[in-house]
């Protein structure tokens, strides 16, 4: 998945070359849980999520964004006599096929290669690092939807990362895959890029 996930960044890369690029900024709210056969008994953990991206316009209505964002995810378990939280922090790189609409709104899709840079258990007041429990990698696919704001090259977008590979580095201990709702918003530099 690393590879094709390479290849097809590379590929975009040159066929974008000649394009007009745009950057831009964003930042939002995570609601951030584990899922899969072997989890339970977790709840939503709200984080946060920061970053740059690249607009690249491509043809007609569609554009190619590249994206680096640091977010705030992991988990929470709340039961009748245990209270704990999983922060994990990754650094995220996805890669959007974004449809432009000139009314403002926009529908984006792409894969997110992910690089674990912390990940903590908190009970009360202990904490313990749990960093090497997890791999160092995590791919999910990302589905969202936006508006831009014409004329102000700001706008608002909602995400949804779903966790394609298990997150967990010891299979007997079981499978778990990030689950990531994202709201934020985001501010473009310069000349708009395609139709924005």
């Amino acid at each position: 998945m690393k590879k094709l996930f390479l290849l097809l960044l590379t590929g975009f890369s040159f066929a974008a070359a000649d394009a007009q690029i745009q950057f831009g900024v964003k930042a939002g709210a995570n609601m951030a849980n584990f899922t899969g056969n072997d989890v339970s008994g977790t709840k939503w953990k709200i984080g946060f999520h920061g970053g740059a991206l690249v607009a690249v316009p491509l043809f007609n209505e569609f554009s190619l964004q590249p994206e680096v964002v640091y977010s705030s995810q992991g988990t929470k378990v709340d039961q009748q006599d245990y209270t704990a939280t999983m922060n994990s922090n990754y650094l995220n790189i996805p890669v959007l096929f974004k449809y432009n609409n000139p009314s403002g709104f926009f529908l984006e899709t792409g894969p997110q290669l992910g690089f674990l840079m912390s990940a903590k258990a908190k009970s009360g007041s202990v904490s313990v690092d749990e960093k090497s429990a997890y791999k160092s990698t995590d791919f999910s696919w990302a589905f969202g939807l936006g508006y831009l704001i014409s004329g102000l090259n700001a706008g608002i977008d909602a995400r949804y990362n779903l966790g394609v590979s298990n997150i967990v580095k010891d299979s007997n201990n079981g499978t778990a895959k990030n689950s990531v709702f994202q709201l934020g918003i985001f501010y473009l530099f310069g000349q708009k890029a395609g139709n924005k």
